[in-house]
């Protein structure tokens, strides 16, 4: 005997042994209500009782388990067509659930038995899709040509530079056996590439013709995170791409690391409607073994903490060096090539999610929404599928000719409401609604799902005006995010007012000492913690949260406000060379 539920999905069942199924429901905190329908062997076949069988009552005495607030807010939130699969929490109240709650329901993440993977469902992995197919037109533009390396590297290759492998050393994994026996040695799972691809660059390039070598590749890495994992931000598994290119000057390798930085800004606040603040890192933040790194951070209201976006790196000639990748100039001189190294991972799906979502679940930009249109027919006893078939297929058709990605939901088993909720959840950008006085009229009901907007429209030309229209939902989007950010970027130069704009969820810019001076950057660090939780009533912190109450430097900003002279680093007291950004951050 089992019982067959619907969970987070109405197209999957799930099999569970009732006493399985009521000690779950038990160990979350909620009481499960028991419904005996008790039939006589007599009665098979007759008619159902005429009142509703009574729920059964506890013993009197027995403590009831306390449900859990979630339940109080999908009775709040429930509304009239819902599916009844509602998002139980707030963005505003409980930013971590909220966010589990969206991947899950609108079916981007399903969970894996793995702590800290996930399986990217067809909805997400579409958005990964779209991102890589503008990159690749981006970077070919840019004479970078995609390629593909081993997933392993040897012991050996990962310890040969020396910083570096310091600084993934407590993330990699290690593959010590096969099948029964244990391998002679230890191989690692790529935590980045470098050290795997630069002994094929040492072979590839001999002469300054061979230069600038430029290349890119698609792949997953494992880096074993011990903080706690969060789907897209903080997994073990990710997706990403991995530039790498050799030049023959310093010159031209910071051509390209400002080109792909570019690149990663244009993907972030063109495609995801996300605001970033492109700047270099400080020496105590950079990537290990480069020369130089810059980034682009993200500001996510919800959750008031900046989010490194993507970095692009100058790896100088350390890694050349090492790996002995030389050229003969044109003089015959033997040189060291410089080099770049950048990437870009699925992080960038769910930092659009907590930027825009909200509390009825996904809210897609036009660009990098699977599906930009959904066309949903209002069905009647009157008005039936063969009535609206060849109206909405002639508006597909339409859409598609301009370029749309939109599909016709002519499923029966669902009514209007149940639909509108399910799309509105998936974050679809724009809905289109087709009732018996619309055809009546040549016209369709278009309703924005950013902000609730309903307008009708003729269908005569409807392709172009939606094509229109979601332009204006894309470019709105981004002003809306950018608005958000900008209320929470402040200036301060004292220190006293430093803390207590950390706590009211704002990026702070103060005057800096210079990204070189990593004891100070320590200091700040510390100093914040302490200060935030004492104004907590707290001791600690969970060393393993990877939302820490310190404040971490986030960039030297490319832009930099006026710097009055003999204005005093916040921290050192000693006199600032530039502005740095700071931010509690994920």
């Amino acid at each position: 005997k089992k019982v067959h539920s619907h969970p987070l999905t109405n197209d999957t069942s799930t099999a569970l042994i009732p006493s399985d199924l009521k000690k779950f429901v038990e160990s979350v905190g909620f009481e499960p209500v028991m419904l005996r329908f008790e039939v006589k062997s007599a009665d098979v076949g007759g008619k159902a009782p005429a009142s509703r069988p009574e729920a059964t009552k506890e013993p009197k005495g027995k403590a009831k388990p306390q449900p859990q607030p979630a339940k109080e807010n999908v009775k709040k939130g429930g509304k009239k067509g819902e599916t009844l699969l509602a998002l139980q929490y707030k963005k505003s109240e409980d930013f971590a659930m909220w966010y589990s709650n969206v991947i899950t329901l609108s079916e981007m993440i399903a969970y894996y038995d793995i702590s800290g993977c996930y399986i990217l469902r067809p909805w997400s992995y579409k958005m990964w899709d779209l991102i890589q197919n503008w990159f690749n037109i981006e970077i070919e533009k840019l004479g970078v040509e995609n390629s593909y390396f081993p997933l392993f590297v040897s012991k050996d290759r990962l310890e040969k530079e020396k910083d570096h492998v310091e600084g993934f050393a407590p993330e990699v994994a290690w593959v010590t056996k096969s099948g029964d026996g244990d391998l002679a040695k230890p191989i690692a799972v790529r935590p980045t590439s470098e050290t795997i691809m630069y002994p094929a660059f040492s072979d590839w390039i001999q002469s300054h013709r061979d230069l600038p070598l430029k290349l890119n590749q698609w792949s997953n890495v494992v880096r074993w995170e011990f903080k706690y994992p969060t789907p897209f931000l903080r997994s073990r598994e990710f997706l990403w791409q991995e530039g790498h290119t050799a030049h023959a000057t310093y010159d031209d390798a910071n051509v390209m690391v400002m080109q792909a930085l570019e690149l990663y800004r244009r993907v972030y606040e063109e495609i995801l409607a996300v605001p970033v603040v492109p700047g270099y890192k400080t020496e105590e933040e950079k990537f290990a073994g480069g020369h130089q790194t810059t980034t682009v951070e993200a500001y996510i209201a919800g959750s008031g903490r900046a989010i490194q976006g993507a970095t692009s790196h100058n790896l100088g000639q350390n890694f050349g060096k090492m790996f002995d990748i030389t050229f003969q100039d044109t003089t015959g001189k033997s040189q060291v090539v410089w080099q770049t190294s950048w990437g870009l991972t699925t992080r960038t799906i769910g930092v659009m999610v907590m930027v825009h979502g909200d509390d009825q679940g996904l809210v897609l930009p036009p660009r990098i929404a699977p599906l930009q249109v959904v066309i949903v027919p209002i069905f009647t006893k009157k008005f039936t599928t063969v009535e609206a078939k060849p109206y909405c297929e002639a508006i597909v058709k339409d859409l598609h000719d301009q370029g749309i990605r939109a599909k016709y939901d002519d499923r029966t088993m669902y009514n209007p409401g149940w639909k509108y909720n399910h799309w509105e959840q998936k974050g679809v950008p724009l809905r289109v609604e087709v009732g018996p006085r619309d055809i009546e009229s040549k016209q369709a009901r278009l309703v924005t799902r950013f902000n609730g907007d309903k307008e009708d429209a003729s269908v005569d030309g409807l392709g172009s005006f939606v094509k229109a229209k979601l332009e204006t939902i894309q470019e709105e989007m981004f002003n809306k995010a950018k608005a958000a950010r900008d209320e929470h970027l402040v200036q301060v130069t004292e220190w006293k007012d430093f803390v207590p704009n950390l706590e009211k969820n704002n990026l702070v810019l103060t005057p800096w000492i210079g990204g070189e001076h990593k004891d100070w950057e320590e200091w700040v660090k510390e100093k914040s913690r302490e200060e935030s939780l004492k104004a907590r009533g707290q001791e600690a912190e969970d060393s393993r949260t990877s939302t820490s109450v310190a404040a971490k430097t986030l960039c030297i900003p490319f832009t930099q406000p006026e710097l009055p002279e003999g204005t005093k680093c916040i921290a050192s007291g000693k006199p600032a060379t530039c502005w740095v950004l700071w931010g509690r951050s994920y």
